[in-house]
Parts: C-alpha cells; sequence; structure tokens
C-alpha cells in the first residue's frame, strides 16, 4: 500500500502543475491523506481551525487588499507618479528612477506587489514608452522588479502570513522591512543609472520647481497614508489589523472626499474585486493550514533538522542552503504557498542555529518576491507583459541586471542581520 504522505505530495504535484490553482490542490492533496491514514477530517478541521479562534491578524489581509484596491480605481496613483516625477524625474534615466521611486511609496500602502504592479504599472509603462524614449521591455521589466518591494515596505501581506506560522509579532516585522526594502529600491535605481548611461536614457523634462509646492501638496493626502499606518502601529494606538482597517477607510476617504475620483459604481466595482481577492488567498491559507496539518502529524521539521544536522552547517552554510532553496522554488510555486507551507519545515532548525525568525522572515519574503519575477512562473512577468504588450522573452533579458541588483540586495539582507534588526530593536524588539 502506498505511503499516505507520499500519496499526498505525488496528488499535490500532479493537481498543481496540471493547472489547478494551489488552494484547491492543497485541500484535495490534504484530504487524502487523511482518508488515507484512517483519520477523521471534521476532528482534523476542529483541531485546525482552534488555533485561529482567539486570532485576528488574518482580517488584516482583506482589509489591506481592499485598501488597494480602492487606491488603484482612484487616481492616487496619478498624484503619486506626479509627485515621483518632481522628485526625481530630472536624473539620468529619470523616468527609471520614478517607476523605482513610486513603487517605493505605493508599497507603504498597498503591501502587495500584484496591486504595485497593477496599479502603477499601466501609467509609468505608458510614460516611459511615450515618444519612444524606453523599451516596452526595458519599462516592464523595472516596473516588474520595483514591483517586489511593495511585500517588504510595511504594510505587507506576506509578512502577515508569515507572521501566522511562525507566531512572530506583525508589528517588529513590519519595521523590519523598512531598511530592506530601502536597500532593494537603492539597488535597482543604481542599476538603472548604470543601463540609463549604458544605452544612452534621456534626462526626462525638467518640472519647473515653482510647480514642485502643488504637486506636493495635491500628493500629501496620499503620502500621509504610510505615516498613519507606521505612526499608529509604533505608537501603541493601532494593532497592525486595526491600521489595515484604517489604511481601507483613509484610502476611500481621500479618494472620494478630497480627490473625488471614486464614485458608487466603482465603489462597489473595488469591493467586489477585493471579495474575490480575499476568497483566492483565504482558499490558499485553507489549504495551507490543512498541510500544515499534515505535515506536523508526519513530524516532518524535525526530520528535515536531523538531516541537515547531520551535515553539520553553520549559520552562514544553512542561509546559503535556505536561499538556494527558496530561490528554486520562487521559480516554480507560489509566493504565499512558501511562505505557509515551506517556510515552517525549516523554522525549527533555524532556531536550532540561533538565526533571529524576524530576520528570517524578512529573508524568506524578498525570495518569495525574487521569485515573481522568474520564469518559469513568475507571476509579475505575465502581468508586465501583458499590460506593456512586449514579448516575455525581451522583458525577461532586460530584467537580468535588475534580477543581480535584487540578489547582491538579498546577499546582503541575509548575511548582514543588523541592517534587518537595527530598526525593530530600536522600536524596542529583544530578539
Amino acid at each position: 500500500m502506498i505511503d499516505p504522505l507520499a500519496a499526498c505530495l505525488i496528488l499535490l504535484a500532479f493537481l498543481a502543475f496540471g493547472g489547478l490553482s494551489m488552494g484547491p490542490a492543497i485541500i484535495a492533496a490534504s484530504t487524502a491523506y487523511l482518508l488515507l491514514k484512517g483519520l477523521d477530517p471534521s476532528i482534523a478541521a476542529e483541531s485546525i481551525l482552534q488555533g485561529l479562534f482567539n486570532g485576528y491578524t488574518l482580517l488584516a489581509i482583506p482589509l489591506f487588499i481592499l485598501a488597494a484596491d480602492i487606491m488603484n480605481a482612484g487616481s492616487l496613483a496619478d498624484r503619486l507618479l506626479a509627485f515621483c516625477r518632481a522628485l526625481v524625474g530630472r536624473l539620468k534615466g529619470g523616468l527609471g528612477h520614478v517607476n523605482v521611486v513610486a513603487s517605493l511609496i505605493f508599497s507603504g500602502m498597498s503591501g502587495s506587489a500584484i496591486a504595485d504592479a497593477v496599479g502603477m504599472g499601466k501609467i509609468i509603462i505608458n510614460m516611459m514608452t511615450k515618444d519612444g524614449k524606453y523599451s516596452a521591455s526595458y519599462a516592464a521589466a523595472i516596473t516588474a522588479a520595483s514591483a517586489t518591494i511593495g511585500p517588504i515596505i510595511p504594510p505587507s501581506i506576506p509578512m502577515v502570513l508569515y507572521a501566522l506560522v511562525s507566531d512572530q509579532s506583525v508589528g517588529f516585522l513590519f519595521a523590519a522591512g523598512i531598511v530592506p526594502g530601502l536597500l532593494m529600491a537603492a539597488m535597482l535605481m543604481l542599476m538603472n543609472m548604470v543601463m540609463a548611461h549604458r544605452r544612452k536614457f534621456p534626462t526626462d523634462d525638467k518640472i519647473p520647481l515653482r510647480d514642485f509646492p502643488r504637486i506636493t501638496f495635491e500628493a500629501t493626502p496620499a503620502l500621509l497614508l504610510p505615516v498613519i499606518l507606521l505612526g499608529g502601529i509604533y505608537g501603541g494606538v493601532m494593532t497592525p489589523t486595526e491600521a489595515a482597517s484604517v489604511a481601507a477607510f483613509y484610502a476611500l476617504f481621500i479618494s472620494v472626499a478630497f480627490y473625488r475620483s471614486v464614485s458608487a459604481r466603482q465603489f462597489y466595482s473595488t469591493l467586489v474585486a477585493a471579495a474575490r481577492s480575499t476568497a483566492t488567498v483565504g482558499i490558499l491559507i485553507a489549504g495551507a493550514l490543512a498541510l500544515k496539518y499534515v505535515i506536523t502529524r508526519e513530524n516532518l521539521p524535525d526530520i528535515v533538522a536531523a538531516f541537515i544536522g547531520q551535515y553539520d552547517l553553520s549559520v552562514v552554510g544553512f542561509l546559503i542552503v535556505l536561499n538556494l532553496v527558496f530561490l528554486v522554488l520562487g521559480c516554480l510555486i507560489d509566493a504565499g504557498a512558501i511562505l505557509l507551507i515551506i517556510v515552517p519545515i525549516f523554522i525549527p532548525t533555524a532556531q536550532a542555529l540561533g538565526i533571529d525568525l524576524v530576520h528570517l522572515g524578512v529573508i524568506v519574503v524578498v525570495n518569495a518576491m525574487i521569485g515573481l519575477i522568474t520564469p518559469p512562473y513568475g507571476l509579475l512577468l505575465f502581468i508586465v507583459s501583458s499590460i506593456s504588450g512586449a514579448p516575455l522573452m525581451q522583458i525577461i533579458r532586460d530584467l537580468l541586471p535588475f534580477l543581480c541588483a535584487l540578489l547582491v540586495a538579498l546577499g546582503i539582507i541575509t548575511f548582514c542581520p543588523d541592517v534587518v534588526l537595527w530598526l525593530p530593536r530600536l522600536l524596542g524588539y529583544q530578539g
């Protein structure tokens, strides 16, 4: 008779690579395990749900999704791009820098790489390709690369998912992402500057200084959102979940009352889109929790820890292996599945080696985001290809320098933990 765990994994691979979404595939595979093992699925479901009844962390996810969708429906993206263009557009390869800085700012509102690419992508790609200043493939490549910053700078939906499986503070995880996110943006801007000189990209038209106060004023309500969120969380005024509800309300308020860019019909469409996105994430989380139950029953984390332990890896060696594993997995499977299913297997080994779990969280989220721009999965690649109309292979070719820049940033984040932990410690983290 086939081993239930082997049957579960084989069925999961068959369904996932056969085209079924990860959430339903995981649920089907986990259910098959329970039946082959002779376990009652209802008892397993009760056991899985017991740990969620008193936790409100997951409520942050639909609220952040709603906030991002409202901002995409309104004119916030236009105002932010105008501000970024006035700020850095005058530099060599200016619109490339605008792309990165806009993603950096927008990431402080959406918490999602997909929302960043969709919300900013079409506008900035059209700006860059207008009059043939930049090729469509280059504009798409830097848009995809800069969108990876979205879930690193708080708020961050992947950080919330990591907090669920690691039992770490969402607030400290958010704080830990700020400096790495800025580092990633700096590396992308540096690479854009190199490419601008190499390919002789033009300097953007300079916006008169007299227009800067007006542009800044128009963008100020949108720029205040990250300040309100982070100030509220680290000032002890609100929890991350409460901050997510504030973000959704504030995004709606400024879109309706200040910018007057969201009608009742648009708001209804936004609610429907947010509900669909939430359902997709919810099914994935449900499947991941079921598979986590399987993994726990089979004692896989301890088995992996024992296997790695026999090679007597140092902390550096373990982190190298970890990065390689997650970079490869990121090419093949969804980022949410990596965080919810694969990460818990490595957590006991990381703890045994003395690796800080907040530091580990930033490492795995950065890896998962890089996976979004690496083929064959590379969801962001397909999104920007659809938006720009550029062939996928041309986008990948232009993306390679930015991918190298992000890998350098990943190396610094991995092997210089103080870069990640400096700000959380400043805010009271004891790790």
